[in-house]
């Protein structure tokens, strides 16, 4: 994968949530992950984080948000349900980036959304879940920059065992 990126919560109040999204991070390959506000019990949080992912991935505690604690070059980019934002399956991800998720039960502050270069939005109906948002925000991240191959325009048929090809579709054809 190319360039890096670190991902992090602003006031996440349930431990379960922060693991996953450490593990998460850890999962995708993520440089650093952070929390904003964010008092946790570690014990707690290891309940979720059965990858273990603070030996692996360095994690900061930050009481308040400053955007000076970004790496120099690192692009702020918002992960929030607005009006405005951009839907994450046609945002372009930076090279480098810190992605700031919101609250459980709350939005991201202004003075974040304000320091992001970029917001960007799950098309989803309502909110969904950090953790969720977290893993879905790097799967596109790692689309992008996995080095993946191209998908196939036609996907390769495969019949059931014990099955008999038919050659007939969906459409009766």
């Amino acid at each position: 994968m190319r360039g890096y990126f670190g991902i992090g919560s602003e006031r996440l109040s349930k431990p379960h949530n922060l693991g996953v999204i450490l593990r998460t991070a850890h999962a995708f390959g993520a440089g650093f992950a952070f929390t904003i506000g964010s008092p946790m019990e570690e014990d707690a949080v290891r309940q979720t984080d059965t990858s273990g992912s603070s030996t692996h991935l360095p994690y900061y505690r930050w009481p308040d948000f400053d955007p000076t604690r970004f790496p120099e070059g690192c692009v702020l980019v918002g992960v929030e349900l607005t009006d405005d934002a951009v839907d994450l399956p046609s945002f372009r991800h930076p090279l480098n980036a810190a992605y700031i998720l919101g609250p459980e039960k709350g939005s991201l502050s202004q003075p974040v959304q304000d320091a992001c270069a970029h917001i960007v939005k799950i098309p989803t109906a309502f909110c969904i879940n950090v953790g969720l948002a977290t893993a879905l925000t790097l799967y596109d991240r790692s689309i992008l920059f996995g080095g993946h191959a191209p998908r196939p325009l036609v996907q390769r048929s495969r019949s059931h065992p014990g099955k008999k090809r038919t050659g007939i579709g969906l459409n009766g054809n």
